[in-house]
C-alpha cells in the first residue's frame, strides 16, 4: 500500500510533489486519522516547506479530497473486477461484492478513512463526486440484475433501495469488523459470514428464496 512507503525530499526534487504528499498524507492518516494531521506536518514529513504543498493544493481538504478520489478510484476498480459484468451469472457476480468491499476496507485503511471519514464535502467536488458515484453504480447495476430476476410471485423491491441498503450493510460491517487499523472491533465470526448471513436474511425478508439462483434466467451470448 502507498501509505506505506517512505516518503523523502528526492520525491520534491524529481518533480513528484504532490504525489508525494498524497503519499505523506496516507502515512499521516493510516497513522493518526484524517482529522490528526495538518498540511504543514505533511510537508514537513515529504521535506518541503509549509508554503510548498499550495503549489498543487489549496488547502488540507483539497489534499485530502484528493486522497478520498484515488481511493473510489481504486474502489471503483475493486469492485467492478469482483461483479465481472455479471459472470458467471447474477448471484453469484452479486456474492462476490460484499467480500470485496470488506477485503478494501482491509487491505486500505488510509484510502478507506479518507473516502468516509475526513469529513470532506463529497458534493462541492465535481471530480470527487463522479468517483464516488461510478463506484455505487456498480453496486447498483448489481442490484438492477438481480431484481430483474426476481422470483414469480415476488414483488420487485425499487433497485436503488436495494443497492442502499446493502451498501449501508457492507459499510456498517466493513466500518466495524473488516478495517486494517485500530478502529476494528472484535468479532467471534468472521466479518464474511457477517455479511453474508445478513445479505441472505435481507434477500428472504424480500421474498428471494435461498435458492433464487434457479430463476437466472439463460444466458444467450452475453453475461447474465
Amino acid at each position: 500500500m502507498g501509505w506505506r512507503k517512505d516518503t523523502r525530499r528526492e520525491g520534491y526534487h524529481h518533480g513528484n510533489l504532490k504525489e508525494a504528499l498524497q503519499e505523506a498524507a496516507m502515512r499521516l492518516i493510516a497513522e493518526k486519522g484524517p482529522g490528526g494531521f495538518s498540511f504543514a506536518d505533511a510537508a514537513r514529513l515529504v521535506g518541503v516547506s509549509p508554503a510548498a504543498p499550495y503549489r498543487h493544493f489549496r488547502d488540507r481538504d483539497e489534499l485530502l479530497a484528493s486522497i478520498a478520489q484515488r481511493g473510489f478510484e481504486q474502489f471503483e476498480a475493486t469492485l467492478n473486477a469482483a461483479w465481472d459484468e455479471g459472470r458467471p451469472d447474477t448471484p453469484t457476480a452479486f456474492g462476490r461484492l460484499g467480500p470485496a468491499y470488506l477485503a478494501f476496507a482491509r487491505n486500505e485503511p488510509a484510502l478507506y478513512s479518507a473516502m468516509f471519514e475526513s469529513g470532506v464535502p463529497v458534493h462541492l467536488n465535481p471530480h470527487l463526486t463522479a468517483a464516488s458515484e461510478r463506484a455505487f453504480s456498480i453496486i447498483r447495476a448489481a442490484s438492477e440484475r438481480l431484481v430483474a430476476i426476481t422470483p414469480p410471485g415476488v414483488t420487485k423491491p425499487p433497485a436503488l433501495m436495494m443497492a442502499l441498503h446493502i451498501w449501508s450493510l457492507s459499510h456498517g460491517i466493513a466500518s466495524l469488523f473488516s478495517r486494517g487499523d485500530s478502529a476494528r472491533r472484535p468479532l467471534p465470526m468472521s466479518a464474511e459470514d457477517l455479511l453474508e448471513a445478513g445479505v441472505l436474511i435481507y434477500l428472504k425478508g424480500l421474498g428471494f428464496p435461498t435458492d433464487f439462483h434457479r430463476h437466472d434466467p439463460p444466458k444467450s451470448g452475453k453475461s447474465g
